[in-house]
């Protein structure tokens, strides 16, 4: 198993759409075969189709605001000491988070496939929000599949979903939150799929669904390259590209057009949700010793009980709380070219009230893990190491959560 260079690893998947031969793949109901097929094949004709991408690029940058930040955080460096710690400020993007852009494609495809209707699912709420932004932009009628536990932690994203004209479908199965809501979604979809479009809102699912989320999200990381370039001339020797990783669809984004560099001077490190400190429940199945399982038409590693069957998860990020995780981490982490690891729930809280009291940056949950992983390893790192953190979402979702936790005074407007 090894990555091939010069090729977008989206696309080093075998004929039946495995990477590395186990990870991956379409485990579908029939009825859902052809609209994927389709799909499939409608996808691969837009990614080369020259007014597609020209439209694609327009959006991208009148729509959703592209290029977003790369900033120095030089309080948190100077607090800290060691390496250089930066921000790729992705929640600059419309909308507050990376979501927008696999969203916006998605309702571009929806649009060239002649279909009416979108659905989506949703955690922490990003991805229903964009995908109801992006519904509203293109004209589309929109439902989001949403977890009940979900929809009462994340009240911000749902107001939002709402106005944009979405409908949102609670989910009062199983652990009532993300895994759930990607169920009902999938479920819906088979019934509806003549003249609905599904939107899934990470790199998981069946092939198709991981490639386009994964080409979609790239996009954050061809800006890095370009700012990278234009900051220090060339790309440094000593870089750690540090990511948050639910579905893992900021973290492929992020790293997309740095793969191909060896490990000794670009290090990608993925950080999971650990859970409370006190519970045995997390959300780390890449960490924390995880075993190959199926979940939502795909192969990879999956947080199970010991007869197999899915384990419930718990995390204070609603956005991290899925117990699998992308075949193309899972493709990542067994060839060695990034390193996975986890931050507890008071871990995530201790970074984001660091980063907050120190920069102007306002960072979720969600990339307040990975600023948790940049925080510990910071001071033991050499001054011309650079750290890059993707800070992919706003905080302003999390606000109920943040003054819950920490306070009434905790400040989350900035």
């Amino acid at each position: 198993m090894k990555l091939r260079k010069k090729i977008p690893l989206i696309d080093q998947h075998d004929k039946n759409g495995f990477w590395g031969g186990k990870f991956g793949g379409s485990f579908i109901p029939e009825t859902l075969k052809r609209p994927v097929e389709d799909l499939t094949n409608k996808f691969q004709k837009l990614r080369n189709d020259k007014k597609f991408l020209k439209k694609r690029d327009f959006y991208f940058k009148n729509y959703i605001g592209s290029p977003t930040s790369f900033i120095k955080l030089e309080n948190l460096t100077n607090h800290l000491g060691g390496a250089q710690i930066w921000a790729k400020v992705v929640s600059e993007a419309n909308g507050g988070a990376h979501k927008i852009y696999n969203a916006t494609v998605h309702a571009l495809i929806c649009k060239a496939m002649g279909k009416k209707y979108i659905v989506g699912d949703t955690g922490a709420g990003y991805a229903g929000k964009m995908l109801s932004m992006a519904a509203k932009k293109f004209g589309l009628k929109c439902k989001i599949f949403m977890g009940v536990k979900d929809i009462k932690r994340q009240k911000p994203n749902c107001d939002a979903m709402r106005k944009n004209g979405a409908e949102i479908i609670p989910v009062y199965s199983g652990s009532q939150t993300l895994v759930d809501a990607v169920s009902e979604c999938m479920r819906y979809w088979v019934s509806n799929c003549d003249n609905t479009h599904m939107c899934v809102g990470s790199t998981v699912g069946p092939n198709i669904f991981v490639k386009i989320c994964g080409w979609s999200t790239a996009q954050i990381s061809r800006e890095l390259k370009e700012q990278l370039k234009s900051e220090f001339n060339k790309i440094p020797k000593k870089i750690k590209l540090i990511n948050c990783v639910g579905g893992g669809s900021s973290a492929y984004g992020f790293w997309s057009e740095f793969i191909d560099f060896e490990k000794d001077q670009i290090e990608l490190i993925g950080v999971e949700a650990g859970g409370p400190k006190k519970s045995n429940l997390h959300a780390a199945p890449l960490s924390r010793g995880a075993k190959l399982g199926i979940l939502h038409g795909a192969a990879a590693y999956c947080c199970q009980d010991k007869e197999g069957q899915i384990k419930e998860t718990e995390s204070i990020s609603a956005g991290l709380d899925y117990p699998s995780v992308s075949p193309i981490h899972c493709f990542l982490k067994d060839t060695k070219r990034a390193r996975y690891t986890y931050a507890t729930d008071e871990d995530a809280l201790n970074a984001y009230q660091l980063v907050t009291k120190l920069e102007n940056l306002n960072p979720s949950l969600e990339p307040s893990h990975a600023f948790a992983e940049a925080i510990k390893i910071a001071p033991g790192l050499s001054k011309d190491t650079i750290i890059i953190v993707n800070s992919c979402g706003d905080a302003k979702k999390d606000r109920d959560i943040l003054r819950q936790r920490l306070g009434k005074n905790n400040d989350i407007s900035n």
